[in-house]
Parts: structure tokens; sequence; C-alpha cells
């Protein structure tokens, strides 16, 4: 005779015993995206820039910085790290700014500020060994002296619950009861030497044909900015403080401790899991 089943041997106990067969439903799996992010709203306005020039307060245009409560021209790493943050997680002390926007001479802040840590944008095999950014990264990307939409310009300009409305290196007329939407990615591949080159931009490189280039082949996570600005209709009245909106650029001080960031990116990146603001699966 043969052996019953686990199964069927449970079923026949559970008539015999009048109890209801309850099995456990199948954990979740945990959803297929190499990401975590961090929440960091608007917290000031300063016309300064502790990558771009650094100990010169007032030098540049205005900024509008979100996380790091602490930023301006004389911040250094010590600064960032002993200073108060509002982002979510609470453990991500960097820094984040960009140009100030302004509606026909009214600054306006974004009312939704998110920053994804992303594993996309290169072949699976080089997610898999995507390294935390160094402490004490700086990064810079976009072209804050653009004079016209062109090959510099990384930001795209879009219009929140408006799919309709095409992106555009530009502003864009938004529906009224929508949001204005700014998205920029920043380079993700790094030369493995430096935290910070003499424009901001060379010790960093965005892949080339889904790998990184040969003079920058350590990958790291993909940083994309994601703002949400409360404005909508007629971009006529919109302004950076950098010029149009295809001079968007942002700025990146990193400020993570080194064993957070370590763990986000062997827990989340490297396995592609879709992880939530601390780092767990979502």
């Amino acid at each position: 005779m043969k052996a019953l089943r686990p199964i069927l041997v449970l079923t026949m106990l559970a008539a015999l015993l009048g109890a209801p067969l309850v099995q456990r439903p199948a954990a979740a799996e945990p959803v297929r995206v190499a990401e975590f992010l961090a929440d960091c709203p608007y917290s000031h306005r300063l016309p300064d820039d502790p990558i771009v020039f650094p100990g010169l307060p007032g030098a540049s245009h205005m900024h509008s910085f979100f996380g790091s409560r602490v930023t301006n021209a004389h911040t250094t790493l010590a600064d960032l790290e002993r200073g108060a943050t509002n982002c979510n997680p609470a453990v991500d002390r960097s820094s984040y700014w960009v140009p100030t926007l302004y509606n026909n001479g009214t600054p306006v802040e974004p009312a939704i500020t998110t920053f994804y840590y992303l594993g996309e944008g290169v072949r699976p095999d080089i997610t898999a060994r995507i390294q935390p950014f160094p402490l004490g990264l700086r990064i810079v990307a976009g072209n804050a002296k653009a004079t016209g939409p062109d090959g510099t310009t990384i930001a795209r300009w879009s219009c929140l619950h408006a799919g309709h409305v095409p992106p555009s290196k530009d502003f864009v007329t938004c529906p009224s009861g929508t949001m204005l939407e700014s998205y920029l990615d920043f380079p993700q591949c790094w030369n493995g030497r430096d935290l910070d080159s003499a424009d901001h931009k060379s010790h960093m490189a965005y892949p080339v044909g889904d790998q990184c280039p040969a003079g920058h082949p350590v990958p790291v996570p993909k940083l994309r900015q994601v703002l949400r600005y409360p404005v909508s209709g007629n971009p006529a009245g919109f302004r950076l403080a950098s010029g149009g909106g295809f001079t968007m650029h942002a700025d990146f001080f990193n400020a993570w401790p080194v064993a957070e960031l370590e763990r986000r990116v062997r827990d989340c990146i490297r396995p592609i899991i879709k992880c939530g603001a601390d780092g767990r699966p979502s």
C-alpha cells in the first residue's frame, strides 16, 4: 500500500477531529525592482552652493535645499554628519539642492520631494555588483548655463496625473488640479578615486550601452530626484533662479552613514528588491 501523502493525512485527521484545515498562504514575493528611497522635504533657501562656490556665501543664484537643515556655503561633510535633517529616514544626513523655481517672481517650493536610489540603467550583472556611494561624494547633474534645451539638459518636466502631456526639457502646461513635476537622474558610474572634480562632473559618468565606461568603472546607485511643485497652467511666468526650465540642475552631497548605505545596496539594489525609506522590502 502506497504511503499517504502528508496533505491527505492532515485532511483526514482534521475531518476526524471536526476541525477545519487551515493552510497558511504562501509568503508574498518581494517586488522585483532595485530601489530604496528617501523623502526629504524642502528645508531652506540660500544663494549658496558649497560644491561650486565653497566658502563664498551669496556667490550663487538662489537654491532650495532639501534634507540637511544646516547646508550653507561653508558646509563640510562633518557639518552634515552632525547636523539636523528632515529626511525620512533620519539616518540620511545628505544634502540635496536645486535652483529655486519662481512663478511671476514668487518662489515656489516642491510639495513632494523624493529621492530614489535605483539599480536600473545597467545590465543585471552590473546591478549585482553596484557599490555604495563613497562617504563625502559630491555630484552636480545638469547644466545651469544652458541657453536652450540641448544634450546637456538632463531634467524632464511633466505633470502629475496628466500623462497625456508629453514630457519636455522645458516647462510644460499642466491642467488645473495637477502639479508640475521635475525628474532628474544623476550619473551612476564613478571613477573610483575622486569625491569631486574641478568641474564637479568629470569624476562621474552616465552608462554607455548599459554599462559603465572604462574611465568610470565603478557602478553606484542611480539617484533619481523627483520634485512636484504645486503650480499648473500657463508656464510663461515660470523661471528657475538659473534661467529657463532647461537649466534645471541638481547637487548631491553624500552623508549617508557607511553601514546604512551599504545595507540598503546589499539588501535592495543588488538582489533587485523594492524597499521603502527604512531600507526593508516594501
